[in-house]
């Protein structure tokens, strides 16, 4: 199996504090953790790709662990949750799709092993391009209330045979959300749906 080849490391942090209305008490705070790696495809199809998840696991939970730090390093404080990739141009859009697993899977074990499937995003672009990670509540995907997204992208990255991933966290619905639908109070967890 290839090597997991790391260039660089980002975690970013947005504190939002209100979008035209009364200031909440707390603020909704997002982490992003973002791994640059070398693609182990590049440049020509590949068969057997699927066992480079297994060697991507250790660094899900690298990220998945420095983006609770950024958030304050408390499980409990964790509501909502994505992951995606962006693919250099030598490589297809199946390689962004290797990072479902343990990108996926990281971030469920170490909140509690939340009940929701974590929402995922990829696309292959060159250096600079940025990605819209959806984000949904960790333990049912129908609280409307965090439905959401971030915006992410490197100004250096990915280059065309490298695979740039990403892990999503939030602690809150969107600032003054009021549009209905199942409440987080409200949420069961048994299925992941509500």
């Amino acid at each position: 199996m290839p090597d997991v080849v790391v260039r660089k490391i980002v975690t970013v942090v947005e504190e939002i504090h209100h979008e035209f209305g009364p200031i909440p008490e707390l603020p909704l705070r997002r982490a992003a953790a973002i791994a640059v790696i070398k693609n182990p495809y590049a440049g020509a199809y590949h068969t057997d790709i699927a066992e480079f998840m297994e060697d991507l696991k250790p660094l899900g939970l690298q990220m998945a662990q420095k983006g609770l730090e950024a958030l304050g390093d408390e499980p409990s404080a964790v509501e909502g949750y994505g992951k995606g990739s962006i693919v250099g141009v030598d490589g297809e859009l199946e390689h962004g799709a290797l990072w479902h697993v343990p990108g996926g899977y990281a971030m469920r074990e170490l909140l509690g092993n939340a009940a929701a499937i974590v929402p995922s995003t990829k696309k292959v672009g060159a250096v600079g391009t940025r990605l819209d990670v959806p984000i949904t509540h960790i333990n049912a995907s129908y609280v409307r209330s965090h439905f959401d997204a971030m915006e992410i992208g490197l100004n250096d990255a990915p280059r065309a045979d490298e695979l740039l991933f990403i892990l999503v966290m939030s602690t809150g619905p969107r600032i003054h959300a009021r549009v209905g639908g199942l409440a987080a109070k409200d949420v069961e967890g048994k299925d992941g749906l509500r």
